[in-house]
Formats: C-alpha cells, sequence, structure tokens
C-alpha cells in the first residue's frame, strides 16, 4: 500500500521545495518520542538512501525507510489550514491512541 499524497499536500511539498531551492522530494519517518511513544519525522531529501520506498503523488516523491514503513502503510499526506495554522497532516490508520497534545500517537 504505502503511503499516499493529497494534491494539496502535494501543492505544499512542492512550494517547499522550490522556495529551498533544490531536493528530490520529502522523507517521511517515526521516531520513539512524546507521551504516546511515536512522532512523525520529517525531512527534505537531497540523495536516496539505498533502502529507501519511494512513493509518488501528484508529482512530489515520498521516501521512507522500511522501518518507518510497517507504521506509516496506509497513510495519507495531506496538507490543511485552520485559522492561522497550516502543516501537513498524516491520516494514519494504523493509529490507536494519540496524546492529548497531538505531537505523538501509539500503534
Amino acid at each position: 500500500m504505502g503511503i499516499s499524497v493529497t494534491e494539496a499536500a502535494a501543492n505544499h511539498v512542492r512550494a517547499q521545495l522550490d522556495s529551498r531551492g533544490s531536493g528530490l522530494g520529502i522523507r517521511v519517518g517515526v521516531r520513539t518520542s512524546g507521551c504516546s511513544g511515536m512522532a512523525y519525522v520529517l525531512e527534505f531529501v537531497d540523495q536516496i538512501a539505498p533502502e529507501d520506498e519511494v512513493y509518488e503523488g501528484h508529482g512530489v516523491k515520498v521516501f521512507i525507510d522500511p522501518k518507518s514503513l510497517s507504521y506509516l502503510d496506509g497513510t495519507e499526506l495531506d496538507f490543511e489550514r485552520e485559522g492561522l495554522n497550516e502543516g501537513l497532516k498524516f491520516n494514519n490508520p494504523n493509529v490507536t491512541g494519540e496524546c492529548g497534545c497531538g505531537e505523538s500517537f501509539t500503534v
């Protein structure tokens, strides 16, 4: 299954890559953090790692390491604006719980 990217998320990522001036796409991963156990990690990708899984949506490449893929499989990456706040949102079907502040999750 992998990860999918909405058109809104792709437009946001593309704009960030354009303003940065370089990059092949973004890397999405998870790390141990927060009160619920795991947190999402995003970074620009300038070089593909040999173990990377690559997914593409609306012209934007998303790179995921195999370890993180088991937590992210089936996730939709979206972009949301709520009032003055905006950012990427993870619609992850694997999440069984989230902390109150929304910074970490449990699978």
